[in-house]
């Protein structure tokens, strides 16, 4: 099948299913997508001994797909360039306590927890594992996935300042995941993992990011306000996303990263310079807007998809039912805790633990990184249990958030305005 076939197939999927959802079911249209999928996926797979040629014919398109490379290199940089760049950075900046907080010594608990945990539910039930595959789990897991979150938060009903800890989170942990999963791959490859070695390697990755995302930023925009053409200035954002991207990962800093800057710092350079030259906010948000919102239909027919290539035999959905319960467990426990120390620090401080434990949702980029895991002595597990936690994630914890908004609204009368719509 070639590329255009490919992309035919998926996109047509996408745009039945989308429809479908919609339609009949009414649900949101990532969710409805994923759903659909995942359902036809399971028939084709039960029905493979009646329907041999059906079945054979989608695993051979699913087969075909390079998951890591296509989310990793194609469709991560422009979605999470977007979901900056679209991100209320003034209410960020009011929340940038908790968001670094939650975003970095959050994702480091919560990936050692998950880790520990881990390694002693599998010994007691009898599938061991060595601590490496762990390790790594718990890495590509830390991060709430920032494409699930931040189309979650796009149809839910949820105070600024929620929005702000909770994207702003999901968009800076998921570079400080992706630099300790490299970190421990680098391991099973024979490197060192020194934890001076660690730290500086986090920290030139991450300052190095930050500084060519805020440059590339920097002259993008002057680049804009120096031309009257809405069309020149989407190709210059375009540029922006993809370039830096790859510009960050040719030069080994966290690419991730370096476009979530970027997609910021844009935002704040073109705002702070409204009056000077024109640019066309509304045209360029819209623009961004479908980018967004199609990649993300895409995205969930892949997820769905993937179920094909996935071995979920007895074992598998043990060690997937495990993985939803240690990870929801630790995210709990961790939000809770920092939290708590924020509070005690800041008395004015004001977030809701519920809210924040059930919208950390995991999605394609934790799948990315656990299909792009080397085979390793009892690790055959990682790929089943992170795809059974994101399945989770998306569709049981996206889809009822809003029923979450409304319960917490009602029982916590004081604080109801935290999950009321923003206005």
């Amino acid at each position: 099948m070639t590329t255009l076939e490919l992309i035919s197939v998926l996109v047509t999927i996408a745009a039945v299913f989308g429809w479908v959802s919609m339609r009949w079911m009414r649900f949101p249209i990532t969710i409805g997508t994923m759903l659909l999928t995942v359902a036809t996926s399971l028939a084709l797979e039960a029905a493979s001994a009646w329907t041999p040629g059906i079945h054979a014919w989608a695993l051979r398109v699913v087969t075909q797909i390079d998951f890591p490379r296509l989310i990793l290199d194609g469709m991560l940089p422009l979605l999470l360039f977007a979901g900056a760049f679209l991100l209320d950075i003034e209410e960020l900046w009011r929340q940038r306590v908790v968001v670094v907080t939650l975003a970095v010594a959050g994702t480091v608990m919560t990936a050692a927890a998950v880790a520990a945990l881990m390694f002693g539910a599998l010994r007691l039930l009898g599938m061991n594992s060595a601590w490496l595959p762990c390790m790594m789990f718990g890495a590509l897991i830390s991060p709430t996935d920032p494409i699930a979150v931040l189309e979650m938060l796009r149809r839910v009903g949820i105070s600024a300042r929620l929005q702000a800890q909770l994207a702003g989170e999901s968009l800076f942990n998921d570079g400080i995941g992706a630099v300790l999963f490299l970190m421990l791959l680098d391991v099973a490859h024979g490197g060192s993992a020194a934890p001076g070695r660690v730290a500086w390697m986090l920290l030139l990755e991450v300052g190095g990011a930050a500084v060519v995302g805020v440059a590339a930023a920097w002259v993008t925009s002057w680049l804009m306000r120096e031309v009257d053409g809405y069309q020149v200035e989407i190709l210059l954002t375009l540029a922006l996303a993809l370039g830096g991207y790859t510009l960050a990962g040719g030069l080994r800093l966290s690419a991730p990263l370096e476009a979530v800057i970027a997609g910021l710092a844009l935002r704040s350079f073109n705002t702070r310079r409204r009056a000077r030259r024109h640019i066309a906010f509304d045209r360029i948000e819209r623009f961004w807007t479908a980018i967004d919102e199609l990649q993300n239909a895409v995205l969930f027919v892949l997820l769905g998809l993937e179920v094909l290539a996935i071995p979920l035999g007895r074992a598998a959905i043990g060690s997937g039912a495990i993985a939803v319960v240690v990870a929801l467990g630790v995210r709990l426990a961790m939000v809770a805790a920092l939290l708590l120390i924020l509070r005690v620090c800041r008395q004015r401080f004001r977030s809701s633990v519920v809210v924040l434990t059930w919208g950390g949702l995991h999605g394609g980029l934790s799948l990315a990184l656990a299909l792009s895991l080397p085979v390793m002595p009892k690790s055959a597990w990682v790929l089943p249990a992170t795809y059974l936690v994101v399945l989770f994630s998306v569709v049981v914890q996206g889809g009822s958030m809003p029923i979450l908004l409304r319960r917490f609204a009602s029982e916590h009368p004081r604080t109801a305005q935290e999950a009321e719509p923003a206005s």
